[in-house]
């Protein structure tokens, strides 16, 4: 469920209490495609625990499906998770994908194995000034976010929900990594958009959220480009 309401009445901030500000925490998304199945994963996966305790960083692991055929099945892919890195290459004109990746920030491509490229591409994330401010609190099962951007986007972004899990750890039977048992972190359960925006007024949206998995809400580029905005309450 999710309820859009275009915002003047309680003007800029949306009425959002005071408490949002305590919980919320901002941070440059990383998001990390892997595989259970791709040998030269885990190096990756061990780098990116260590980036989720980062300070500034929301970082989120999508499991992709498509190394599932050499063996093993991913216990965490989805066929959602392959089309979003998908989307990602076509937007750069690409039909390249592989794992392990790194996103920064929806527009700095890096490979997972390479964790010096990728600090530099999260500080050169952080060191950037976007116009959208976002700000998020928990409503009993709901979710309430606020969001607007001074100046006006001169184009449209889509606000999106994703959930996690903080850890598990899988003991990988078969395939490539067949015998050894891995920690996974910040493990992506469900990432769907909620709103497109015009980028123009303030809005206030309302999404169904209920459990304990943190969440995570993203304003990006509508065109799969940058993120302009993210929060995380856990």
């Amino acid at each position: 469920m999710m309820r859009q309401i275009v915002s003047a009445a309680c003007g800029l901030w949306f009425c959002l209490g005071a408490a949002a500000l305590a919980q919320a925490e901002d941070g440059v998304v990383v998001e990390l495609y892997t595989s259970q199945g791709c040998s030269s994963c885990p190096p990756a996966d061990d780098f990116f625990a260590e980036l989720a305790h980062q300070p500034g960083v929301i970082a989120l692991a999508l499991h992709v499906d498509y190394w599932d055929y050499i063996g093993w099945e991913d216990t965490f892919a989805a066929a959602q998770f392959t089309e979003r890195q998908k989307n990602y290459a076509r937007a750069e004109g690409s039909t390249m994908i592989y794992t392990p990746q790194m996103i920064v920030g929806g527009a700095l491509r890096v490979e997972g194995n390479k964790p010096e490229a990728v600090l530099a591409a999260v500080a050169q994330e952080q060191s950037l000034g976007h116009p959208v401010r976002l700000q998020i609190e928990r409503s009993g099962s709901l979710v309430v976010i606020g969001v607007a951007s001074q100046p006006p986007l001169t184009t449209g972004a889509t606000v999106q929900l994703v959930r996690y899990v903080d850890k598990a750890t899988v003991n990988i039977e078969r395939g490539e990594n067949a015998g050894k048992s891995v920690d996974y972190h910040n493990i992506v359960t469900s990432w769907v958009k909620i709103a497109d925006w015009s980028g123009t007024e303030p809005i206030t949206l309302e999404a169904e959220a209920p459990g304990d998995d943190a969440v995570v809400v993203i304003v990006q580029d509508s065109a799969m480009g940058d993120i302009l905005a993210a929060q995380r309450l856990k």
